[in-house]
């Protein structure tokens, strides 16, 4: 088995990004992905482990890992909420042979595709609407209404970067966009 790949999923929040990954990876064994563990300074969520979902850093912890050059990407998304992609982690799988999943914002996806070129495909999720992405938010019921309010504003500057993705899908009918990201990656691993 040789070198895998990356491919860099990035979507505002609320748009199916998640499942859509979820899905290609519990039902697509045969692309072999494995998801780049990030970091993230927020605390963990529901059930989510150190070292499964995320590796759970200080914000402390964080800013030494920036000032040692140890991220592949990284955004402070709001103040002391870090995420980031360690390039230890990521060089480990790909040396693996493992086909690299990254589920990323916007400006972390568009750094990973520049970091690793034409070894990376990024593709965008994007949201039927705003307003079909601010019903999905509510629906969710997980968020206060101002925080969704801030997720709505994010989504928008978000939407602006789509263009510099490798490809564009959009999420209005579930099993459409899975298919079509589907089919995508399967032409990008057989190139």
């Amino acid at each position: 088995m040789g070198r895998g790949k990356l491919i860099i999923f990035s979507a505002p929040s609320g748009t199916g990004k998640s499942t859509i990954i979820s899905w290609l990876m519990k039902e697509h064994k045969e692309l072999n992905l494995a998801f780049s563990i990030s970091c993230t300074s927020r605390a963990p969520r529901g059930t989510e482990q150190n070292g499964v979902e995320y590796f759970f850093l200080t914000p402390e912890e964080f800013r030494q890992r920036i000032d040692n050059d140890e991220f592949l990407e990284y955004e402070e998304v709001y103040e002391n909420r870090f995420y980031g992609t360690l390039k230890s982690q990521v060089e480990r799988q790909l040396e693996a042979g493992q086909n690299v999943v990254f589920d990323v914002d916007v400006k972390g996806g568009v750094n990973i595709k520049n970091f690793y070129g034409d070894e990376a495909l990024s593709i965008f999720i994007q949201p039927p609407s705003i307003g079909e992405l601010r019903r999905r938010l509510e629906g969710r019921g997980t968020d206060a209404p101002e925080v969704i309010d801030q997720r709505i504003a994010r989504a928008e500057f978000e939407l602006t970067f789509a263009e510099k993705f490798d490809k564009v899908v959009i999420n209005d009918i579930l099993e459409y966009a899975e298919a079509d990201a589907l089919e995508i990656i399967q032409q990008f691993l057989n190139d």
